[in-house]
């Protein structure tokens, strides 16, 4: 959720948190460590450190790979490594000048890609603080998997997508939420008074993000703002008001996705953590236990909270790439995945203005491509992503610390090659 503190960032290879010293030693040097209540952890190159080790800083929920009477386990990734992707090259978007996947590794300070072709590792590489024993902040790809949640508990009608918010959380009632459907929630066409400008410090991002404690409260408050200020994102959410109608736009805000976490907890009476493990992470065989920091309140933040391994990221992939099944086991309904893949409608998203995603949707907190491969994926700020290309039969899952928190930076140097490596792996 920050930007550059520099027109001309270090490298990915100068801001590497091993060669910096970020929290080496005991103790670490006065001038090495990062710690939350300065707010300083999310500043770059601090950040290169911070989105591997996020739980050192933060209160958490473990979304547990097993349950307590057991049941599930592992499932190992089958390996076929190739030494040929590195080389392919593609053309950097709005430019003329080209790329290869190697290249942009680094330049997108990258700290760790696995590619899935037919279901084998075909490439995976690690850098800067995230080891394959590690977990990482998937940011807003964390929107993507609470959007599946919401998305099956509509297609096992517990959760009515034609029925206004107010009617599962009648302590919304007097918020911007109370008449938009559950269904404009989950694509996020609510007319709300919100703004999410990472570059703006008087953003409504920033007060939603002080009173989840995703930032350290503002000097002499106790939530940010002053001591009325909310102290939780379910109080928050209460404050915000509408702005234009419902239904007729696509604009992207987190507090939505808030919503929808509320709404999944207030049907089936559990924690988002813990729905979570019982419906994906255990039944996908994830190697180890993911993380989702929590509110003073201990509510997950169902917009952004997560932190998985990168290969458990990319099971999760998988398991979308094959209609919901993996592992012998029809974890997710194929046409929970389908209506996915179809996508939302596009004159709506356009009217967001996001130049490198133009001829794209949202559709349940997925981010859809419409490409000639039906392409969709999961994306997060500062460079997170996981991708799906059907066609190719491939997935990609990223996780990197890039300097700039938004996409539109990031996108030119990510999406010709996702969709070059998809091509390549299609020769054969």
């Amino acid at each position: 959720m920050t930007t550059a503190n520099s027109q001309n960032p270090l490298t990915a290879a100068q801001s590497d948190p091993k060669v910096l010293g970020w929290m080496q030693g005991f103790p670490p040097a006065a001038n090495k460590v990062i710690r939350f209540s300065d707010g300083g952890f999310l500043q770059f190159p601090q950040l290169r450190w911070t989105t591997s080790h996020y739980r050192e800083l933060v209160a958490t929920k473990s979304v547990a790979t097993l349950s307590a009477g057991g049941g599930f386990s592992s499932q190992s990734l089958p390996y076929q490594l190739r030494d040929d992707l590195d080389s392919v090259a593609f053309q950097i978007m709005g430019q003329k000048r080209s790329m290869t996947w190697g290249q942009a590794f680094d330049a997108n300070y990258t700290d760790g890609v696995i590619v899935l072709h037919q279901g084998k590792v075909v490439y995976e590489k690690y850098a800067g603080a995230l080891e394959p024993s590690g977990q990482h902040m998937a940011f807003s790809i964390t929107k993507s998997f609470t959007g599946l949640l919401g998305a099956m508990l509509v297609a096992s009608g517990q959760l009515d997508e034609h029925a206004q918010v107010a009617h599962y959380i009648p302590e919304l009632a007097q918020s911007a939420f109370a008449n938009a459907t559950v269904r404009q929630v989950m694509d996020m066409t609510t007319g709300l008074a919100y703004s999410e400008d990472y570059a703006n410090p008087q953003a409504d991002i920033w007060r939603h993000a002080r009173a989840g404690g995703v930032l350290p409260a503002l000097p002499n408050s106790s939530a940010g703002g002053g001591d009325s200020s909310p102290r939780s994102f379910y109080e928050f959410l209460k404050t915000v008001k509408p702005q234009g109608s419902h239904g007729e736009a696509f604009s992207y805000k987190t507090v939505n996705t808030d919503v929808l976490g509320w709404l999944i907890s207030r049907v089936t009476q559990q924690s988002l953590n813990e729905y979570l493990s019982q419906t994906l992470w255990q039944p996908l065989g994830a190697e180890q236990d993911a993380y989702l920091s929590i509110d003073s309140a201990g509510v997950c933040f169902a917009g952004g909270g997560l932190n998985t391994g990168l290969r458990d990221l990319a099971r999760f992939g998988e398991l979308m790439r094959c209609e919901g099944q993996l592992n012998g086991k029809q974890i997710v309904p194929a046409a929970v995945i389908a209506d996915i893949g179809v996508g939302a409608d596009k004159a709506h998203f356009a009217q967001a203005g996001l130049h490198t995603l133009q001829g794209w949707s949202y559709r349940n907190m997925w981010w859809v491509s419409h490409n000639t491969h039906g392409a969709y994926m999961a994306r997060g700020i500062h460079g997170q992503a996981l991708y799906i290309d059907p066609t190719a039969d491939m997935v990609i899952a990223r996780y990197a610390s890039h300097p700039i928190a938004g996409n539109v930076f990031i996108d030119p140097c990510s999406l010709p090659a996702y969709h070059a490596l998809a091509q390549h792996l299609m020769q054969g």
